[in-house]
């Protein structure tokens, strides 16, 4: 089978056939033994048996939590985007910005599969497989928009439950589009800690964009939470489910 091409999107019947007829997805182009590492597959497969499961969200703060690379097969609009996240250097590799797209608003956004990087980010010394720079964007808008526009309607498993929160000291938002009530919410966590509920309250928020924001806010590692805080309150959620972790690449 030849490699996909670098611009190319599969469909997802196409990219299922080609998958079990060969064992290979065509974007994993790395030679030699590649894995995802032990701690980041214990939390993937913890996600799997969780209710989310086929969260893209959750897949991708968990590469950000670890600061671990991987490929992720994101299904969208009957689409295979593959989009590589490498957290060290804030950017990720796919053959379209998926980020246009997701700030149209997307409610339908899974993941397929993950497996190692098939590609290297810019700058390493194996430059055979570092790809087309064009390809290459900043990993921010991306994150940003996923927080804000994407499926998930409830808070990230990690900074659910009993929680307050606040904008971590070092945070800066750059030129990262920020409007309507969000910019003056973000500017007073930078002063108060607030529970999800407060925030819900406060004037042109309520829950559905207060959780957005404090998603978007953790995946740029721009959120403090905490549970021992008097503001600390316990809030309700629920997450969706499906599986994906048996397409994890784990042969050396």
């Amino acid at each position: 089978m030849q490699d996909f091409d670098d611009s190319t999107l599969w469909r997802v019947s196409e990219f299922e056939r080609v998958r079990l007829a060969t064992g290979n997805s065509g974007y994993a182009k790395l030679g030699g033994p590649t894995v995802l590492p032990t701690t980041l597959v214990s939390e993937l497969a913890r996600l799997e048996f969780s209710e989310g499961g086929t969260d893209a969200m959750e897949v991708i703060a968990a590469c950000m939590r670890h600061r671990e690379p991987a490929l992720i097969y994101v299904l969208h609009n009957e689409l295979v985007w593959p989009i590589t996240v490498f957290p060290r250097e804030r950017l990720f590799h796919s053959p379209r910005d998926i980020t246009t797209e997701l700030q149209q608003g997307v409610r339908a956004l899974s993941v397929h599969s993950v497996e190692p990087p098939g590609v290297r980010a810019p700058g390493h010394f194996m430059t055979e497989r570092v790809a087309e720079e064009k390809h290459y964007r900043p990993l921010e808008p991306l994150l940003w928009a996923l927080g804000l526009h994407g499926p998930r309607g409830t808070l990230i498993n990690e900074i659910g439950g009993n929680a307050a929160y606040r904008v971590s000291p070092d945070f800066h938002i750059g030129t990262l589009p920020v409007s309507g009530a969000l910019g003056p919410a973000i500017q007073r966590l930078r002063r108060e800690t607030a529970s999800l509920r407060a925030i819900s309250r406060w004037p042109g928020m309520n829950i559905d964009r207060a959780v957005r924001m404090l998603n978007g806010l953790y995946l740029l590692s721009g959120l403090m939470v905490l549970r021992m805080h008097p503001a600390a309150r316990a809030e309700p959620t629920t997450r969706p489910s499906g599986g994906w972790l048996s397409w994890i690449r784990k042969s050396r």
